[in-house]
């Protein structure tokens, strides 16, 4: 039976001291600029807001030699803010569905549970999403307000992003000097540029377990590594910020390669961006990540700095700013899929399964099986 419903809904980069963050205390930082010069750059990278974009999003799954019931958990969109409005989705199937959260951040999702000897057991979502580029006057602050409670609750550790020990101890040493919530962002923004860096051999996203690339100096990852690193540094230092997890679903307007998804096929575009809230100006985009995959896969050379021509308007613009071609579906940290018999999830932004022989590997979409497409809606 087939069910359809809708629901408004450098060198090799490890400069980092390995055995202490403490001598990290004599690193000399990029000064704070927040106006550079990106005018030797051969490319303009520099999103502004006002216009927004809607696009649709559709993940298909078809499960794959499964062995006994199958459950599966595909995330739906729910991010609503000033840059993202999370609008309607539709799903079909033949198995069994429903609508869930986690429980905890509000991060939806649909699931869909299939018996033993369900034949070609298959779903499809459908989401459509409206969004827009963001960037941020620094020039121009403005009356903010959150609630206190809100605020230290982007501030706590989860499991892979604790605040303390050596985390706090980096955080330290890398903000020193910082007077102003501002510089200690812009501080470990410049730190994650210049102590970390892209590691295409990574699956998927990475982990995002911070405390374990500062024990080790392996400072190599993904987005969901890299990112999740400053989030970390900043809730060290008392900074709320917070990891947003999506997809990019169009390329570039600006022409990098790295930084844009094929909408004929999203295999692999899922990217974790993060966001700090700072007084005077609420919540502001970044993405230090990017900085780092524009460095090292742009081109066929890893380019060592961020000052180099291709890299310094992305560098500039990403600390506050991001491109809309780039959907959030959440915010969440151990999740805990409803159900389901395997461990929580770091963080839930790739469709996931289980059947009676356990969790089926989200980072091999051909082999699950699930492809995901977009196309922008002109409305």
């Amino acid at each position: 039976m087939t069910t359809v419903c809708a629901t408004a809904c450098a060198d090799s980069r490890r400069t980092f001291l390995k055995n202490s963050a403490v001598a990290l205390v004599g690193t000399t930082f990029p000064a704070i600029n927040f106006a550079q010069s990106t005018a030797q750059s051969p490319r303009r990278f520099n999103p502004e807001p006002g216009t927004w974009r809607t696009f649709e999003v559709t993940t298909r799954v078809d499960i794959q030699k499964a062995k006994g019931a199958t459950r599966l958990w595909v995330p739906i969109p729910s991010v609503n803010t000033d840059w993202q409005e999370s609008l309607v989705s539709s799903y079909a199937s033949n198995g069994t569905t429903r609508l869930e959260d986690d429980g905890h951040y509000g991060a939806r999702m649909l699931c869909v549970e299939f018996a033993a000897n369900q034949a070609a057991p298959y779903v499809e979502l459908t989401s459509q999403v409206r969004t827009q580029n963001r960037a941020q006057n620094w020039a121009h602050k403005i009356a903010t307000q959150q609630d206190p409670a809100t605020l230290k609750f982007w501030t706590q550790p989860t499991e892979l992003l604790p605040t303390d020990g050596l985390v706090r101890k980096t955080a330290l040493a890398a903000t020193r000097g910082a007077h102003t919530d501002v510089e200690k962002v812009k501080k470990i923004y410049d730190w994650i540029v210049v102590n970390t860096f892209r590691e295409p051999k990574v699956r998927g996203c990475g982990a995002g377990d911070i405390a374990t690339m500062l024990e080790t100096g392996n400072l190599g990852g993904k987005c969901a590594d890299l990112n999740a690193l400053f989030v970390g540094l900043c809730r060290a230092v008392g900074v709320p910020a917070r990891d947003v997890y999506g997809l990019r679903v169009a390329p570039s307007a600006f022409g990098y390669r790295e930084l844009g998804g094929n909408p004929a096929s999203l295999k692999g575009a899922q990217h974790c961006r993060s966001e700090v809230y700072l007084a005077g100006y609420g919540w502001v985009a970044m993405d230090p990540a990017d900085v780092a995959k524009v460095m090292r896969q742009e081109t066929s050379e890893w380019i060592k700095s961020a000052q180099n021509p291709l890299v310094a308007p992305v560098n500039q613009h990403l600390f506050g700013g991001w491109e809309g071609n780039w959907i959030g579906y959440n915010m969440a940290h151990d999740v805990s899929l409803p159900h389901a018999k395997g461990p929580q999830l770091g963080f839930f932004m790739y469709p996931v399964a289980e059947d009676s022989e356990g969790r089926f590997d989200s980072h091999e979409p051909d082999s699950f099986k699930y492809q995901i497409t977009a196309k922008e809606l002109k409305v």
